[in-house]
């Protein structure tokens, strides 16, 4: 299991061009693509929120670990599709409206897409009728949104309300975070769970998926 090692080194490092070189000769090898997802970019992606939360890494680190997991996922998607394995769950991300920050959003995207979750991606500035229809369209267990301003908070409540408006909110749970986003203010608007970094969104995603 040399080649799934390779793997796991080049995305725990954030060397992108070797993490796709070393996915390529593991799927030429004939590795299935469930082992090439778990045992080596899943499983790297755990060491990289291990040590972040260990103060070893911070968030560039995270940054570049998870777009070399990215470049490997991308050539893998098919193989998966393929082989008929099915995500751990599914999440709906945005930055909500009148909010322009994607690089908190992104980064949480590309956790949960190395932990093995399949990530709908609304961009920043969204609306809450935009997570509605993605609801709709994509039935997710979950949505996460990320506000970087206190001034855009106040739309996490607007989409809460709307999903409660169009009859969905029990069928979602709700994630929150971003840098002025606090567990009380989570409390106070109703969602279902708050992460303060990237690292324990994956937890409480996975947490919330058992609730």
């Amino acid at each position: 299991m040399d080649l799934i090692q390779n793997i796991y080194r080049e995305v725990v490092e954030g060397n992108q061009k070797a993490a796709k070189v070393a996915v390529q000769a593991a799927i030429d090898a004939n590795i299935p693509a469930d082992v090439i997802l778990s045992e080596g970019m899943i499983a790297a992606m755990g060491e990289v929120g291990r040590l972040f939360e260990q103060g070893e890494y911070f968030v560039p680190e995270m940054l570049v670990s998870a777009r070399a997991m990215q470049e490997g996922l991308n050539l893998l998607r098919p193989f998966l599709v393929a082989q008929g394995i099915e995500p751990i769950g599914k999440v709906v991300m945005g930055t909500v409206k009148g909010d322009l920050h994607d690089i908190g959003k992104n980064l949480v995207s590309m956790m949960l897409e190395g932990a093995g979750f399949e990530v709908i991606d609304l961009g920043t500035d969204t609306p809450p009728d935009k997570f509605i229809d993605a609801i709709h369209q994509h039935s997710p267990q979950l949505i996460g949104m990320s506000a970087m301003l206190t001034t855009t908070m106040p739309n996490m409540r607007h989409v809460i309300t709307a999903l409660e408006t169009a009859g969905l909110r029990g069928k979602v749970r709700v994630m929150i975070g971003g840098a002025p986003v606090t567990e009380t203010f989570m409390h106070q608007i109703g969602a279902d769970g708050y992460a303060p970094d990237a690292s324990r969104a994956v937890e409480l995603a996975k947490g919330l998926l058992l609730a």
